[in-house]
């Protein structure tokens, strides 16, 4: 829906900015005549040029980005704008863009305001209370919550930059997941990839067991999941 929204009709080149596994680059080989994915992480983008061989994976950083002036038609960035120092990168995209071209930035995950989310939420806040009392865990219950408790975050456009104020839009949609589902979900996130191989089986092994023991999610059994989506939308003045 976001997509459809940032890129109503077919493009020439659209930038994956901050693309970290591809999670948006597939999204976009469809909608454009070339798709170029930056990231800085070489381990996100080995599993990026794998999975996504229709784009163009490249070494760069937001504040960097390896292209030619007003070579693109529209820059994205997918959960990763707040990783950027935004004076420099704004600055940087504008470089790349041509005129009346775009800027997008999107942050997508489960809505924390979700039934799911809230039930997961507040069963995980009595487990630790129970098992520490006076203390919270927060560790643990960001395994279930993962990116749903990341704040509010916005595309904020200062004085002294050539793009105009950014339009907003939420969307929301429900999915269906059972527990092997919701534990591909936690693999998606960063901060999951990169963790050492026994560190990430251990994180999935407690996450399965607070799923069954807390909200009785095992097998087939699924939980209908609200994500939420806002995206900003800003226009590279001529």
């Amino acid at each position: 829906m976001a997509v459809d929204w940032f890129l109503p009709g077919h493009v020439g080149l659209v930038v994956d900015l901050g693309a970290g596994t591809g999670a948006l680059t597939r999204l976009l080989i469809a909608r454009a005549d070339q798709v170029v994915a930056v990231e800085p992480d070489d381990r996100m983008r080995a599993v990026l040029a794998e999975e996504v061989p229709g784009a163009r994976a490249v070494m760069g950083r937001g504040e960097d980005i390896p292209l030619p002036d007003g070579c693109a038609d529209a820059v994205l960035a997918s959960s990763s704008w707040h990783w950027m120092d935004p004076i420099p990168t704004l600055h940087e995209v504008a470089r790349v863009l041509k005129p009346k071209g775009f800027l997008g930035a999107i942050w997508s995950g489960p809505d924390p305001d979700g039934q799911f989310m809230v039930q997961a939420q507040s069963l995980l806040a009595e487990q630790s209370r129970r098992t520490d009392p006076g203390h919270r865990d927060d560790s643990v219950t960001g395994l279930i919550l993962g990116d749903a408790l990341r704040p509010v975050s916005t595309l904020e456009i200062p004085k002294g930059v050539p793009f105009d104020q950014p339009e907003h839009e939420s969307f929301t949609w429900d999915v269906a997941l059972n527990a092997d589902e919701l534990i591909g979900l936690l693999g998606t996130l960063s901060w999951i990839i990169t963790m050492r191989e026994e560190t990430r089986s251990a994180v999935f092994k407690e996450a399965r067991r607070l799923l069954r023991d807390l909200l009785g999610i095992e097998g087939d059994v699924t939980a209908d999941v609200a994500f939420r989506s806002d995206a900003w939308r800003s226009v590279r003045r001529a």
